[in-house]
Protein backbone atom coordinates (compact mmCIF):
# COMPACT_ATOMS: atom_id res chain seq x y z
CA UNK A 1 0.00 0.00 0.00
CA UNK A 2 1.43 3.17 -1.24
CA UNK A 3 1.07 6.56 0.87
CA UNK A 4 2.56 9.90 -0.74
CA UNK A 5 4.51 12.42 1.45
CA UNK A 6 2.51 14.61 -0.61
CA UNK A 7 -1.16 13.46 0.60
CA UNK A 8 -0.28 11.82 3.58
CA UNK A 9 2.94 11.92 5.54
CA UNK A 10 2.00 10.58 8.47
CA UNK A 11 0.50 7.12 7.70
CA UNK A 12 3.29 5.64 6.09
CA UNK A 13 5.46 6.79 8.85
CA UNK A 14 3.62 5.19 11.40
CA UNK A 15 3.35 2.32 9.77
CA UNK A 16 7.13 1.69 8.71
CA UNK A 17 7.58 2.65 12.74
CA UNK A 18 5.46 -0.17 13.97
CA UNK A 19 6.63 -2.48 11.60
CA UNK A 20 9.86 -1.82 12.92
CA UNK A 21 9.49 -1.70 16.54
CA UNK A 22 7.56 -4.95 16.20
CA UNK A 23 10.54 -6.31 14.70
CA UNK A 24 12.50 -5.61 16.88
CA UNK A 25 10.30 -6.84 19.49
CA UNK A 26 10.00 -10.05 18.35
CA UNK A 27 13.95 -10.54 18.52
CA UNK A 28 14.07 -9.57 14.37
CA UNK A 29 16.87 -7.51 12.32
CA UNK A 30 16.55 -5.50 9.71
CA UNK A 31 18.18 -5.72 6.72
CA UNK A 32 18.69 -2.42 4.46
CA UNK A 33 19.60 -1.83 0.93
CA UNK A 34 20.53 1.08 -1.49
CA UNK A 35 22.47 2.19 -4.48
CA UNK A 36 24.92 5.27 -4.04
CA UNK A 37 23.68 8.00 -1.91
CA UNK A 38 20.99 5.26 -0.95
CA UNK A 39 23.61 3.27 0.13
CA UNK A 40 25.65 5.56 2.43
CA UNK A 41 21.87 6.46 4.23
CA UNK A 42 21.56 2.77 4.70
CA UNK A 43 25.61 2.62 6.85
CA UNK A 44 23.74 6.21 8.55
CA UNK A 45 20.84 4.61 9.57
CA UNK A 46 22.58 0.95 10.94
CA UNK A 47 24.68 3.52 12.61
CA UNK A 48 21.78 5.17 14.38
CA UNK A 49 20.55 1.72 15.43
CA UNK A 50 23.43 -0.24 16.54
CA UNK A 51 24.78 2.53 19.06
CA UNK A 52 23.27 5.50 21.03
CA UNK A 53 21.87 8.31 18.64
CA UNK A 54 20.76 10.93 21.33
CA UNK A 55 21.16 9.24 24.73
CA UNK A 56 23.24 6.52 26.01
CA UNK A 57 22.01 3.21 26.14
CA UNK A 58 23.95 1.71 29.37
CA UNK A 59 24.63 -2.33 29.13
CA UNK A 60 24.48 -3.86 32.23
CA UNK A 61 28.16 -5.22 32.92
CA UNK A 62 29.48 -3.84 30.65
CA UNK A 63 31.06 0.32 30.61
CA UNK A 64 32.02 0.77 27.45
CA UNK A 65 29.42 -1.02 25.05
CA UNK A 66 25.84 -0.02 24.11
CA UNK A 67 22.16 -1.15 23.72
CA UNK A 68 21.95 -1.99 19.94
CA UNK A 69 18.53 -2.59 17.69
CA UNK A 70 20.25 -5.41 15.32
CA UNK A 71 20.94 -3.99 11.75
CA UNK A 72 22.78 -4.42 8.78
CA UNK A 73 23.41 -2.84 5.83
CA UNK A 74 23.68 -5.05 2.59
CA UNK A 75 26.16 -2.38 0.88
CA UNK A 76 28.97 -3.28 3.30
CA UNK A 77 30.33 -6.35 1.95
CA UNK A 78 32.59 -5.23 -0.59
CA UNK A 79 33.98 -9.10 -1.16
CA UNK A 80 30.56 -10.54 -1.09
CA UNK A 81 28.86 -8.11 -3.07
CA UNK A 82 31.61 -8.34 -5.85
CA UNK A 83 31.55 -12.26 -5.95
CA UNK A 84 27.68 -11.87 -6.44
CA UNK A 85 27.78 -9.31 -9.37
CA UNK A 86 30.56 -11.10 -10.87
CA UNK A 87 29.03 -15.00 -10.67
CA UNK A 88 25.69 -14.41 -10.80
CA UNK A 89 24.89 -10.61 -11.81
CA UNK A 90 24.44 -7.50 -10.02
CA UNK A 91 21.04 -7.00 -9.86
CA UNK A 92 20.62 -9.99 -7.43
CA UNK A 93 23.60 -8.68 -4.62
CA UNK A 94 20.86 -8.01 -2.97
CA UNK A 95 18.97 -10.43 -3.32
CA UNK A 96 21.45 -12.94 -2.43
CA UNK A 97 21.83 -11.17 1.31
CA UNK A 98 18.49 -11.09 1.98
CA UNK A 99 18.17 -14.72 1.04
CA UNK A 100 21.14 -15.39 3.18
CA UNK A 101 20.29 -13.25 6.42
CA UNK A 102 16.96 -12.47 6.07
CA UNK A 103 14.29 -14.52 8.50
CA UNK A 104 10.40 -14.54 9.19
CA UNK A 105 9.94 -11.69 11.26
CA UNK A 106 12.85 -9.42 9.67
CA UNK A 107 12.73 -6.48 7.92
CA UNK A 108 14.14 -5.32 4.35
CA UNK A 109 13.81 -1.52 4.43
CA UNK A 110 14.83 -0.45 0.30
CA UNK A 111 15.98 2.83 -0.76
CA UNK A 112 15.74 3.71 -4.09
CA UNK A 113 14.99 7.69 -5.56
CA UNK A 114 14.28 6.91 -8.51
CA UNK A 115 12.06 3.37 -7.35
CA UNK A 116 13.73 1.60 -10.33
CA UNK A 117 16.66 0.14 -9.29
CA UNK A 118 16.93 -3.41 -10.34
CA UNK A 119 19.04 -4.67 -7.80
CA UNK A 120 16.64 -3.39 -5.37
CA UNK A 121 13.58 -4.70 -7.04
CA UNK A 122 15.44 -8.16 -6.99
CA UNK A 123 15.61 -7.62 -3.16
CA UNK A 124 11.98 -6.96 -2.18
CA UNK A 125 10.86 -9.88 -4.32
CA UNK A 126 13.02 -12.34 -2.42
CA UNK A 127 12.04 -10.27 0.86
CA UNK A 128 8.17 -10.88 -0.06
CA UNK A 129 8.71 -15.05 -0.94
CA UNK A 130 10.00 -15.23 2.29
CA UNK A 131 7.41 -13.32 4.14
CA UNK A 132 9.50 -10.33 5.34
CA UNK A 133 7.99 -7.07 6.24
CA UNK A 134 9.26 -4.52 3.32
CA UNK A 135 9.98 -0.89 3.43
CA UNK A 136 10.36 0.97 0.35
CA UNK A 137 11.68 4.64 1.06
CA UNK A 138 11.67 6.10 -2.32
CA UNK A 139 11.02 9.25 -5.15
CA UNK A 140 7.42 9.97 -6.18
CA UNK A 141 7.72 7.42 -9.50
CA UNK A 142 7.66 4.36 -7.84
CA UNK A 143 5.38 2.19 -10.09
CA UNK A 144 7.58 -0.73 -9.37
CA UNK A 145 8.04 -0.15 -5.54
CA UNK A 146 4.06 0.35 -5.46
CA UNK A 147 3.76 -3.45 -6.64
CA UNK A 148 7.07 -4.61 -4.02
CA UNK A 149 7.19 -3.22 -0.86
CA UNK A 150 4.37 -3.38 1.86
CA UNK A 151 4.80 -0.15 2.75
CA UNK A 152 6.03 2.68 0.56
CA UNK A 153 7.05 6.05 1.38
CA UNK A 154 7.30 8.17 -1.52
CA UNK A 155 9.02 12.31 -1.18
CA UNK A 156 8.61 14.51 -4.09
CA UNK A 157 11.58 16.09 -5.64
CA UNK A 158 13.54 17.32 -8.69
CA UNK A 159 16.50 15.27 -8.39
CA UNK A 160 18.03 12.75 -6.25
CA UNK A 161 19.35 14.86 -3.81
CA UNK A 162 16.00 16.93 -2.96
CA UNK A 163 14.42 13.47 -2.71
CA UNK A 164 17.45 12.02 -0.22
CA UNK A 165 17.48 15.37 1.88
CA UNK A 166 13.52 14.26 2.90
CA UNK A 167 14.92 10.56 3.29
CA UNK A 168 17.29 11.68 6.18
CA UNK A 169 14.45 13.44 8.19
CA UNK A 170 12.45 10.43 8.00
CA UNK A 171 14.81 7.84 8.60
CA UNK A 172 16.16 10.52 11.54
CA UNK A 173 12.92 10.76 13.11
CA UNK A 174 11.98 6.92 12.86
CA UNK A 175 15.66 6.04 14.25
CA UNK A 176 15.02 8.71 17.42
CA UNK A 177 11.38 6.74 17.83
CA UNK A 178 12.93 3.36 17.78
CA UNK A 179 15.74 4.50 20.63
CA UNK A 180 12.80 6.17 23.09
CA UNK A 181 11.34 3.38 22.59
CA UNK A 182 13.26 0.49 23.26
CA UNK A 183 16.05 2.54 25.69
CA UNK A 184 14.04 5.06 27.41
Amino acid sequence: MKYSIDTNYNEPKEQAFRALRDCFQRGGKLLLCGNGGSAADCEHIVAELMKGMNRLRPVERWDYLQGALPAISLCSHVALTSAIANDIGAEWIFAQQVYGYGKRGDVLLAISTSGKSPNILRALEVANYFNLQTIGLTGSQTHDFDRRANIVISCPGNNAAEIQEQHIKIYHELCKRLEEEFFP
